[in-house]
């Protein structure tokens, strides 16, 4: 039934590894639960999965954690009921925990600068990460697009670049002239690396290894410059996504335009900008707004 499952989520639903991984992980942690308390999955009812839910409060899971495990497992009753193994779905009636709005640090301009500006160019790695963070800042790319961007998806001269993101769906994304500035800088280095075999279609490799930069690099990379840059946020990769997002909401950018940028499925996910446009504006004015002065 495992197998017939992650066949369903990697052939029907085009998840990408690390979300087909996590799917089929929720559901090993439900049949683990239902295997000690001697219940077969083809009887399970929406009592047993409350109970499951409870399970993992019990367990100290966070909120938003049990929300995502929530996510798996009425998927996971979707296929069965699909595919025969039940008539019914007990998990249609099944609530996540309610989790609040989760507003990402962001950087300004000037913080982006700064950590830009701690990149040493006359090292090997000198312009590969400088065009990486334009890249990601420019573009507002997650890591794992960012990682699994191809020379076959670089259109330079037309200003755009060919992003593959969740789902495998593809999207056009416009590049500023400084990314595209610090790639052919890159490019000219890219030249002199000995590249492994398979890594020939990969944009950012690694400098000594000649495979592409993985997930972890980018995430190490990202974490030393802001420590040098002496900026005290939690900053990650996906920081530059979500500073993208608000600046362009800042500068008056219309937000279905931000969306197919970011490839949201749902405009809901984008709005979130919104919200942390929102709670600036309210700084502002209670920082200026004279009835607010003491």
């Amino acid at each position: 039934m495992l197998n017939r499952y992650r066949q369903y989520l990697l052939l029907e639903k085009s998840l990408s590894p690390n979300t087909l991984e996590a799917y089929m992980d929720d559901a090993g942690k439900l049949l683990a639960y239902l295997e000690d308390c001697g219940i077969e999955i083809e009887k399970v009812t929406l009592d047993d999965l409350h109970g499951f839910a409870a399970a993992m409060g019990d367990l100290g899971i966070a909120p938003r954690s049990q929300a995502r495990i929530i996510s798996g497992i009425k998927s996971l009753f979707k296929f069965l009921s699909l595919d025969g193994y039940r008539q019914d779905d007990p998990s249609e009636l099944l609530e996540a925990p309610k989790i609040g709005r989760h507003l990402p640090d962001v950087l300004s301009v000037s913080e982006i600068d700064s950590i830009i500006s701690q990149i040493d160019l006359s090292t090997p790695e000198g312009h590969r990460n400088k065009a990486m963070i334009e890249t990601m800042y420019s573009c507002g790319l997650r890591v794992s697009e960012l990682c699994s961007l191809k020379m076959e998806d670089l259109f330079l001269n037309e200003g755009f670049i060919r992003v593959t993101g969740k789902g495998s769906k593809q999207r056009l994304v416009p590049i500023s002239d400084k990314a595209i500035k610090e790639i052919d800088n890159y490019l000219k280095d890219r030249c002199h690396i000995d590249i492994k075999p398979g890594a020939e279609p990969y944009l950012f490799l690694s400098i000594r290894r000649g495979r592409p930069l993985s997930r972890v690099m980018v995430f190490d990379i990202v974490k030393n410059l802001t420590a040098m840059a002496g900026i005290n946020k939690t900053v990650s990769p996906h920081t530059f996504r979500h500073s993208f997002a608000t600046h362009l909401l800042e500068g008056g950018a219309n937000l279905r335009a931000i969306q197919c940028m970011l490839g949201h499925e749902k405009i809901s996910t984008t709005e979130i900008y919104t919200h942390i446009d929102r709670s600036r504006l309210r700084e502002e004015i209670v920082s200026h707004h004279p009835r607010n002065q003491q």
